[in-house]
């Protein structure tokens, strides 16, 4: 017999067992540190808190336990520094930050400080979000400082908590409507050696390509791809405008709009599945060019929504390079399966075959739950 085990959810990771951990390593530093107050603020009603709001409640929760100390913000914060070493590298390690970003604004300087000590514990990206909205201006004149940092948790810091788009934050909507703001953090990072940073300065600019793509692309032809570390932060950070077919973001990869190649057949099988059974995709691409063509090969499934419409969502399959005459046949396995974000449900499923921004093939499953 097979036993099925249900998937725990990831605000879980910041449950009674990481509140009373912290209450332990507070008060083990400082015995006047009230943990009884701290745990009745932490759990009342935790069951029902998202993992966002967990973290907050957090932070709430050590600004009542630390009302009974001397010192005020600062006591905290040294409170806070000493135990970052000591709660380990999960979800946890955002309180820090967050009880930075909440209560110490009125510290900018002290904070911003903070928040650079606490980031290679975890991270410091969605708490330094407060002081770019408090004063974009002053906080990136910091941040730009981080992005020559030694430590590549820092130099990171400076690009994704500059972001305009950070997922589980609000937008920077300043940097959102001008990025120029941050653009001299992220011509520092253009060629980092650290993969870590590297991929936050693509998710950054392919946030700015929702709003600014022509920006993004000057910005890109600015850079060049001559460093080999630069040439993989533009190739990630067009993704979004590569998959909407966008001209001079395939020209910029060396991809053209329109490839001469003959598509052969493109199949999604098994026809019909249940959920958490797999796909798999198979295309047969073949050249009818005299020259080698750089080929982005994507696909993308129309998911049926809870009322029957249907909403697609794009999947890198393959970047290649075809030889004249070439023939190549690719496949993929895919396993339909929910996630905390997407919930499937019954129906007839279409997945498209996309190659260098056009739509080729279409094929389609039925999804039986």
């Amino acid at each position: 017999m097979t036993t099925i085990q249900t998937p725990v959810s990831l605000k879980q990771s910041m449950g009674e067992r990481q509140f009373h951990m912290l209450a332990t390593v507070l008060q083990s530093i400082e015995p006047d540190f009230d943990g009884r107050t701290f745990l009745a603020t932490a759990l009342d009603g935790l069951d029902s808190l998202t993992l966002m709001e967990r973290i907050r409640r957090a932070s709430t929760a050590i600004d009542a336990g630390a009302r009974v100390l001397s010192g005020g913000y600062d006591a905290v914060l040294m409170l806070l520094k000493e135990a970052a070493p000591r709660t380990g590298r999960g979800f946890v390690s955002l309180v820090a930050p967050d009880y930075v970003g909440q209560y110490g604004r009125h510290a900018f300087d002290r904070s911003m400080e903070a928040l650079k000590y606490f980031t290679p514990f975890g991270t410091s990206e969605f708490a330094v979000r407060e002081f770019l909205r408090d004063d974009v201006q002053r906080a990136l004149s910091i941040m730009h400082a981080w992005s020559q940092d030694a430590d590549d948790a820092v130099r990171r810091l400076a690009s994704e908590g500059s972001r305009p788009r950070l997922p589980w934050s609000f937008r920077l909507k300043e940097i959102e409507a001008d990025p120029s703001l941050a653009a001299r953090i992220l011509d520092n990072l253009c060629t980092d050696p650290s993969l870590y940073v590297r991929r936050s300065v693509a998710n950054h600019l392919n946030d700015v390509t929702k709003v600014h793509p022509a920006w993004v692309l000057d910005r890109a032809a600015r850079w060049g791809t001559g460093h080999p570390h630069a040439q993989w932060i533009i190739r990630h950070a067009l993704r979004t405008l590569v998959k909407q077919g966008d001209a001079r973001a395939l020209a910029a990869l060396g991809a053209e709009s329109n490839p001469d190649i003959d598509v052969g057949a493109f199949t999604v099988t098994p026809a019909k599945i249940r959920l958490g059974e797999t796909i798999t995709l198979a295309c047969e691409l073949n050249s009818v060019a005299d020259k080698v063509q750089h080929l982005v090969i994507d696909y993308r499934i129309a998911y049926v929504k809870q009322r029957g419409t249907t909403a697609w969502k794009v999947f890198k399959l393959k970047s290649l390079m075809l030889e004249p005459g070439q023939q190549v046949v690719l496949t993929l396995d895919q396993v339909i399966r929910d996630f905390t974000t997407r919930t499937h449900y019954a129906g007839r499923h279409a997945v498209e075959l996309i190659v260098n921004g056009s739509v080729v093939a279409q094929a389609d499953f039925d999804l039986v739950c």
